[in-house]
């Protein structure tokens, strides 16, 4: 049977969204998380790519766990960042997360990301 409802994921684990959308949407077994930057749930964001690339994991964590799904289902990722020069300890801390998973990945450099991010993730993934 073809899934017909798409339904909002979300979990007070993560910070509130902070404009008109949801932290994910679910459709049949696929989770579609959007952007998560590293906010803690006070809204602060840390000052290191380092420490804002672990928030931001540990917000798609949560988001994911709420829908059901976890890194070991990821099947893609997108990573912005404010700069390229950052991507080596962006992915140092990116491979803490996914370990062996691998999802298929992206990374862009953005010319500007939310409240002055530097550091932006989102995924695609199935609950299985």
């Amino acid at each position: 049977m073809q899934p017909t409802t798409i339904d909002t994921v979300y979990t007070p684990d993560a910070p509130e969204p902070i404009g008109p959308y949801s932290q994910a949407k679910q459709f049949g077994n696929l989770i579609f998380t959007a952007g998560q930057i590293g906010l803690d749930r006070e809204g602060n964001l840390s000052e290191t790519v380092v420490d804002q690339t672990r928030m931001a994991l540990q917000n798609l964590s949560a988001v994911l766990s709420a829908g059901g799904a976890s890194f070991e289902s990821v099947i893609k990722t997108t990573i912005f960042l404010a700069d390229m020069n950052d991507f080596a300890q962006v992915n140092e801390v990116y491979a803490e997360f996914f370990g062996d998973s691998r999802p298929a990945r992206s990374t862009v450099e953005a010319a500007g990301l939310p409240k002055g991010a530097l550091v932006e993730i989102e995924a695609i993934a199935a609950v299985i």
